[in-house]
């Protein structure tokens, strides 16, 4: 097929949502830098946004089954082993071992990651061609390779990344023509998990505090008993109200403008948009996901090839959970934890996997009617 072609068949949907999220996020970056010493950080994002879309468009002119195949364990491989890399050598800052330095850049493996295991996974469910899952030749390889990297993950540690990879399993088997039996036993597994840490924290907080990380027991402990210290709670109770303090169309933004709310520019830059541009803006940002998402079900409801359906859900539901968290900890509906908000949240590790994501999505809806023998 030709370039032109090819070029012509790219999603235009697609790509003016992605460049309205990135638009917002720019302004919101601005808001909550402009007069600090990180002033500028916009112009940054701007020429990370721009820099990337040379890969992202790349990948989309490039048949994305020749992704899959052995491509995929070997995309797979080298995300393991820069997960690996960081366990040995990663930076550690604020506490946590997510990132290593290349130069000035600061790259988290565990971004990259997603688009790995989205890939192999893509490729395991694939060669069931839409038939039911079995358990120990489809479902048993498909969840130890999705434990590797959450289980890593969860070691640097980063609970937000690690339950995103756990809504993109769950996605992808569900999909992928899981038996409902097992569906429900691995819901049952969450559920049941969810349920211990709570009659622990009433019951047992001694044995809690054992099995859990100190900052992991201080968040649960944040979000179930605000009052219990206030310390900890701090940062979600302000960002509760600078969003409150938005109003319907916004306000001046004085919890952002004295500093009361920590990392305004990444992941809590959704306060950002709650106080500055109000219920309006917050629900334009809403809207444009929204719309985004639907978009990409188009495309995977379009694919003849059923990999090619399983990746797109796979990044539909990297998506969704990413801003279902972000929003939910702002909100005070789930644990505060480290997640950034997809196109919007200053970051190049996030930017680069979000727009690689897209990229590939762009290649499933140009490549939809090749053969795929």
């Amino acid at each position: 097929m030709l370039i032109s072609t090819k070029i012509a068949k790219l999603d235009k949907s697609v790509l003016f949502l992605v460049t309205c999220l990135v638009a917002i996020g720019t302004v919101a970056i601005y808001g909550a830098t402009t007069d600090t010493r990180l002033d500028g950080l916009y112009i940054s994002s701007l020429s990370l946004f721009a820099l990337f879309c040379i890969p992202m468009l790349f990948i989309a002119l490039v048949d994305y089954k020749n992704l899959l195949g052995w491509l995929a364990y070997l995309f797979y491989s080298v995300g393991i082993a820069l997960l690996v890399l960081v366990k040995l050598v990663g930076e550690n800052l604020n506490g946590a071992v997510r990132w290593l330095s290349i130069g000035s850049f600061q790259l988290q493996p565990s971004e990259l990651a997603k688009i790995c295991t989205v890939l192999l996974i893509a490729h395991l469910l694939g060669k069931r061609e839409g038939q039911q899952l079995r358990f120990f030749q489809d479902l048993v390889p498909v969840c130890f390779v999705f434990l590797i990297p959450f289980i890593l993950i969860m070691d640097q540690p980063d609970l937000g990344t690690a339950l995103v990879f756990a809504g993109i399993l769950l996605s992808m088997l569900w999909i992928g023509n899981i038996r409902a039996l097992y569906m429900i036993l691995i819901l049952g597994v969450v559920i049941v998990s969810i349920g211990t840490i709570l009659w622990l924290y009433y019951a047992n907080f001694d044995l809690l505090s054992k099995i859990v990380e100190p900052h992991q027991l201080s968040r649960i402990q944040a979000f179930l008993d605000p009052q219990s210290d206030p310390d900890k709670s701090w940062h979600v109770k302000n960002a509760m109200i600078a969003i409150g303090s938005g109003g319907l169309s916004g306000s001046e933004g004085i919890f952002l403008r004295k500093g009361y709310i920590p990392y305004a520019y990444s992941d809590s830059i959704f306060v950002v948009i709650g106080a500055k541009y109000g219920f309006i803006g917050s629900s334009v940002l809403l809207m444009l996901y929204l719309l985004l998402v639907y978009r990409m079900i188009f495309i995977a409801l379009e694919s003849r090839d059923r990999a090619g359906a399983y990746i797109v859900t796979g990044f539909i539901a990297m998506i969704i959970f990413q801003v279902s968290v972000n929003l939910g900890m702002h909100l005070g509906l789930l644990p505060l934890t480290g997640i950034s908000l997809p196109f919007i949240s200053y970051g190049g590790s996030s930017l680069l996997t979000n727009m690689i994501a897209i990229g590939i999505v762009l290649s499933v809806k140009v490549h939809k009617d090749e053969s795929t023998d």
